[in-house]
């Protein structure tokens, strides 16, 4: 029985390394995302060691990054890297350099290619690090992310179960590992194996490679329909990144004179389930940081509305927010 399942989780780790673009020896198994973020991030940075990311990370990210003396990187208003200022950060003394490639809040595709220049040139000893599970879904990763030393990936974003995730590790890289133990995942992560977890999202995983391209194209489609429809419908209502610039199921609107917390309540009472940041956030209601670093005022953050799309999506759910979306926004208004 050991056996049989150890052969499962090798699969799997075959499967992940060949979708990734890693060695299959690089594929570390962990709970998640955020375990996947602290392990790269305070596994690189030992106890002496700097890191630094961009404002607009999530806080898996931004948490580890800030216990590391750590610095945070400007970002224009569309949500790119400010290349000037995340320069000067650069000095051999860093150890860490942790860049998504999708934003989870405004779906900002990040280009990782000028940031890796920079990095080998005034810091090559630093490691570089990407958030990739916002990606996963609307890149190929293992071109995106190919000059990345170590990605990490959640099961949940692409049809695996939530408490399973990747962290990636090239072969040259060696961290310090965060949880000791019984030494699984060559000592770099110890505990018990979730064997039905592991086998899970390798069998997601390789489905969403088979099927990433189509589902984009069609996803696009969907999410242009429904920004055009509630930019139209709705005065005052914006898109906070280019749609040339984002990925094709995520999409952040702002819309003035409104509270997203008050539009949440009522989209809810019409099955329409949506966040104002971040979909994991603990259910505080402060505005986006990410809208913040971007340069939005405090009101026009206040208004915003994340609205995903996914493999599960149909066309009659578009017509449906179409439907109801503009209704909610205009009963909010004629309360104020």
């Amino acid at each position: 029985m050991a056996r049989s399942s150890r052969a499962a989780i090798d699969d799997a780790r075959d499967i992940c390394a060949a979708a990734l673009g890693f060695d299959p020896h690089g594929i570390v198994f962990t709970s998640g995302g955020t375990e996947s973020d602290n392990l790269a991030i305070h596994g690189a940075c030992g106890a002496q060691g700097r890191a630094i990311c961009p404002e607009t990370e999530h806080h898996a990210v931004l948490y580890p990054v800030e216990a590391n003396n750590g610095s945070l990187i400007k970002v224009t208003e569309t949500g790119d890297l400010d290349l000037e200022h995340f320069e000067s950060l650069l000095d051999l003394d860093l150890s860490v350099i942790s860049v998504m490639l999708v934003n989870n809040e405004s779906g900002r595709i990040i280009d990782l290619e000028p940031i890796a220049d920079l990095r080998d040139r005034y810091a090559p000893q630093a490691l570089l690090h990407t958030d990739a599970v916002q990606a996963v879904n609307w890149l190929d990763v293992a071109v995106a992310a190919e000059r990345a030393d170590m990605m990490s990936l959640s099961g949940h974003k692409f049809g695996a179960p939530k408490g399973v995730g990747v962290l990636a590790i090239r072969k040259q890289v060696g961290i310090t590992p965060q949880l000791l133990g019984g030494g699984q995942e060559a000592e770099r992560r110890s505990g018990t194996h979730n064997t039905a977890g592991i086998v899970a999202f390798g069998t997601a995983i390789q489905c969403l490679h088979e099927s990433r391209t189509s589902e984009i194209e069609r996803l696009g489609k969907l999410s242009a329909r429904l920004a055009d429809g509630l930019t139209a419908a709705i005065a005052g209502c914006s898109e906070t990144v280019p749609r040339s610039q984002r990925a094709a199921g995520l999409l952040q609107l702002v819309i003035e004179g409104i509270e997203s917390e008050a539009l949440l309540v009522l989209l809810e009472r019409h099955d329409i389930m949506a966040s104002a940041a971040a979909s994991c956030a603990s259910g505080a209601m402060d505005p986006s940081h990410v809208l913040a670093a971007m340069g939005f005022e405090r009101e026009a953050a206040a208004g915003s509305l994340r609205l995903s799309l996914g493999w599960c999506t149909e066309d009659w759910e578009i017509d449906h927010a179409l439907n109801f979306i503009p209704k909610c926004v205009e009963q909010l208004r004629r309360k104020l």
